[in-house]
C-alpha cells in the first residue's frame, strides 16, 4: 500500500508535528512526512524534525515576501510529490491563490471550538471571554480565516481551578491526539474513494 506523502508546516515549537511524526513512525498514522516546513528559521521544531532525519524548510515571508514564500513553498510540495499540506502551528494566512491550488488538500487545526475564536489568540480569547468549554478544531482550509469545512471537534472544559497555562496545555494535549486520528480518517476516506 502506497502511502500519502504529506508535507507538514510549522511556525514555533511544532509539538503537533511531532505528534503526527511519532505516530507515523509508530504505524498508527498510515503516512509519510516528505518535509517539515517553516516561515521563521529559528523555528524550535526544524531542530525536531531534522532529529527524526527529515528534510526541513525554511520559506522566510519577512526576506521573501509572501507571494515569493508562498512559490516556493509549492515548488517544495510538488518537488516532493506531497499529497497533503498540513499546517501544524503555521501562523500565516495562506493567500487565496494558493488555497485554490491546493483546494481541499490543506489541513489545519485551531485550538477553539470554530466558527468562536477564529485567528491566532483563539485560547487566550476564550480565557478572556470566560467560556465554560472551549476545544479544539480540525478543519480544511478555505479562502477565509478558520473558516473552512469542519472535520472533527473535541470540547475541553474549563475547570474552576485552572489557569490560563493548565487550560492551554489541556488544549494542547487534545490537539496531538485528535490531530493525528482525524488525518487517519481522512486518508483512509480518501483511498477508499479514489
Amino acid at each position: 500500500m502506497r502511502l500519502p506523502k504529506i508535507a507538514i508546516l510549522i511556525s514555533g515549537t511544532g509539538t503537533n508535528m511531532e505528534a503526527i511524526v511519532d505516530a507515523c513512525a509508530t504505524g498508527e498514522l498510515q503516512a509519510e512526512v516528505t518535509f517539515v516546513g517553516s516561515d521563521r528559521a529559528n523555528a524550535k521544531g526544524l531542530k525536531t524534525a531534522a532529529s527524526y532525519g527529515i528534510n526541513t524548510t525554511v520559506f522566510c515571508y519577512k526576506d521573501m515576501g509572501r507571494n515569493a514564500a508562498e512559490k516556493a513553498i509549492a515548488e517544495a510540495i510538488d518537488e516532493t510529490c506531497s499529497e497533503w499540506i498540513v499546517l501544524a502551528g503555521f501562523m500565516r494566512v495562506l493567500s487565496p491563490a494558493f488555497v485554490k491550488r491546493f483546494t481541499g488538500k490543506i489541513i489545519n487545526i485551531h485550538p477553539s471550538l470554530l466558527p468562536a475564536f477564529p485567528g491566532a489568540h483563539g485560547i487566550q480569547e476564550a480565557w478572556d471571554a470566560g467560556v465554560d468549554v472551549s476545544g479544539v478544531t480540525v478543519h480544511i482550509v478555505d479562502e477565509g480565516v478558520d473558516s473552512g469545512p469542519i472535520l472533527a471537534q473535541e470540547e475541553v472544559a474549563r475547570l474552576p481551578e485552572d489557569t490560563i497555562d493548565t487550560f492551554e496545555a489541556r488544549i494542547h494535549k487534545t490537539e496531538h491526539r485528535i490531530y493525528k486520528t482525524t488525518l487517519k480518517k481522512v486518508f483512509e476516506d480518501n483511498r477508499k474513494n479514489k
